[in-house]
């Protein structure tokens, strides 16, 4: 990148929207797992589609390949530039306006740099509620989130990422705008262009800005932690509870006793749920105005209690509880992270063979490593268990991740697809995944892909190497 084109891009955006020195740019060029580490050429940041359009027609007219960065709170690479240092990052953290809120139409238009935790408050603001959480959200952008359809931990009620939108606007690899923000709950006209972004890890285009949906706000919330005999137990639970409250039931999260006792052995100041057994699981349930949410959750739990499914149950008691039982779920990843790390599997089944893969995965795992540590965590709602392996106390986290890594995740990755599973629940494909992706989804999937990919980007400059090799 030469002096006369910063001129160019500066003219473009600015003297803020372009970073060059390597002091400026060094944070974009690793993921947040610290796979992957690449060195960009430019770090352009836009402050409007309008300007993002032009940068990207600037590229793309000197064959510039460029890398759209969100929040980087993903697992999969899919954010990080190369070693080249020819590829062009391109970051919407300067894109932070909320557009529009319409009420009565229960959307909001926001642009892609604003973070999922300030798209929640704008709907709060405006007495609604933005569903989609997870415990990046503070970080994690809402360009980011939808371009890895992410999850959450209120798929179970609200669906993932693609569920929730209603139109996208979105910079095609040559500069054109696709401008889609319809706010339509119906619309029948042609193909769906907005579920080519969705999911497509800015391998497409960079989406700018998106029509969100937006519910009632639920003014009544009751937090149940639950201990279960096993994973098994805790699938009849889910049902015996959906059948019974139906929709209130927003999460229902699974917590192994061992990933439990990360938690509690290496994150300060977190406290131990008042329950001992020998799996956990925190259900939320909301509902709107009224007062017979708690009474319908007691009653439901009881039951379950006296059916000897759930061994014991504390609902709590207010939001300083609920909040303590909240940390606990989300910590696991932190508590990983100060073991050494883990190898990450992030795999879904149907439900109700969710047990038979913890118990093969499990198998398969210890009679490769007998002494390895299993964390299995997840989001048992919606069918996407967190199966991670924690090198044994005496081995080194990197040594036992070289010398094992790639087979003990053939081995998980195995047992989903034995059971019509997925080896990507919700942390997208990447350059982490690929060949997993050639693998599991056949010629005929990947040749629709390329094609699809070809359509839109036939010079191949929009993130390349990340979802598909080519």
């Amino acid at each position: 990148m030469n002096t006369a084109d910063l001129d160019e891009l500066r003219a473009l955006l600015g003297a803020p929207g372009v970073l060059h020195e390597a002091a400026d740019t060094a944070r974009y060029g690793s993921d947040e797992r610290r796979l992957y580490h690449g060195r960009a050429a430019v770090v352009l940041r836009p402050a409007s589609t309008h300007e993002l359009a032009r940068a990207v027609g600037w590229c793309h007219a000197r064959r510039i390949a460029m890398v759209p960065h969100g929040g980087n709170t993903g697992y999969c690479g899919g954010a990080t530039p190369d070693e080249s240092g020819t590829q062009a990052v391109i970051s919407l953290e300067r894109m932070r306006r909320v557009r529009s809120v319409e009420k009565e139409a229960f959307a909001m238009t926001v642009d892609a740099g604003m973070t999922l935790a300030a798209v929640q408050a704008a709907a709060a603001d405006a007495g609604l509620l933005f569903p989609l959480s997870m415990g990046s959200e503070g970080t994690a952008q809402i360009g980011g989130a939808l371009s890895t359809n992410a999850g959450g931990v209120a798929v179970l009620r609200y669906g993932t990422a693609r569920d929730l939108v209603l139109g996208l606007e979105v910079v095609l690899p040559d500069g054109r705008v696709w401008d889609g923000l319809r706010c339509l709950r119906k619309d029948n006209t042609g193909y769906d262009l907005r579920q080519c972004f969705i999911g497509a890890e800015g391998t497409l285009g960079i989406i700018t800005a998106a029509v969100l949906k937006l519910f009632p706000a639920q003014a009544q919330c009751e937090t149940a932690w639950l201990g279960v005999r096993d994973l098994a137990a805790a699938c009849r639970v889910l049902s015996a509870l959906r059948r019974r409250l139906g929709d209130c039931m927003s999460s229902f999260e699974y917590l192994s006793a061992a990933s439990l006792g990360h938690v509690l052995a290496h994150v300060p100041d977190v406290q131990a749920p008042p329950v001992a057994a020998d799996a956990h699981l925190l259900v939320e349930f909301t509902a709107g105005e009224g007062d017979a949410l708690r009474g319908d959750v007691e009653r439901a739990l009881l039951a379950l209690v006296e059916a000897d499914d759930v061994t014991d149950v504390v609902i709590a008691q207010h939001e300083k509880q609920r909040r303590s039982f909240w940390r606990l779920r989300e910590s696991v990843p932190v508590a990983e992270k100060a073991l050494g790390g883990s190898i990450k599997h992030d795999v879904s089944v149907r439900i109700d063979r969710l047990p038979l893969l913890a118990q093969r995965a499990s198998a398969a795992v210890l009679a490769h490593v007998p002494t390895a540590r299993l964390s299995i965590y997840g989001h048992v709602g919606d069918g996407n268990l967190h199966f991670n392996v924690l090198a044994p106390a005496d081995v080194a986290p990197d040594t036992f991740k070289a010398a094992h890594g790639e087979a003990l995740s053939a081995l998980v990755h195995g047992v989903a697809h034995e059971l019509d599973g997925s080896f990507s629940a919700e942390h997208g494909v990447g350059k982490l995944k690929r060949e997993l992706l050639v693998a599991s989804e056949g010629p005929v999937a990947i040749a629709l892909m390329q094609a699809l990919k070809h359509a839109f980007d036939p010079l191949g400059l929009m993130n390349p190497g990340k979802v598909l090799a080519h």
